[in-house]
């Protein structure tokens, strides 16, 4: 399947693949030769500059990376973010900093994974009751550790 992207800015390095069996292309920071500094329980909105045409039937789900997760308490603020079919705008990633030091993203810096998916569009149809179930409106930890 094929997914058209633009550059928006000259030298911006495309996402992809970092290994023969990735299921997530790599998102790259583009900061424009900048740094930014994301102080420990902030966040910052990333730009990677480049935009999408993400094929109908489809949803592009931006990803953490677990390396900078482990090394050092940054994730995205809303995993996964979504990028939708009809969505042609940049393509921004929202850091957060859960970490104890101030984090530093440097242009060109993988920061995110982006998956692209199948969508399935549901009919929603309003009811008086909903059909039982063994496990009914339990939830948030009900069954136990």
């Amino acid at each position: 399947m094929k997914v058209l992207v633009k550059r928006l800015r000259k030298g911006v390095p495309l996402p992809r693949y970092m290994s023969e069996e990735a299921s997530g292309l790599d998102l790259f920071a583009a900061l424009d030769g900048q740094e930014v500094l994301i102080p420990p329980g902030r966040w910052a909105l990333i730009p990677t500059g480049v935009a999408l045409a993400i094929p109908p039937g489809y949803e592009g789900q931006v990803r953490p990376r677990s390396g900078l997760a482990l090394q050092h308490g940054v994730t995205l603020l809303n995993p996964p973010g979504t990028i939708d079919a009809d969505y042609r705008g940049e393509v921004k990633v929202i850091l957060v900093n859960l970490g104890t030091e101030p984090f530093r993203v440097r242009d060109g810096d993988r920061i995110a994974q982006l998956v692209i998916q199948p969508v399935l569009r549901v009919e929603l149809e309003e009811v008086d009751e909903l059909p039982p179930t063994s496990r009914s409106g339990g939830g948030f930890g009900h069954t136990g550790r």
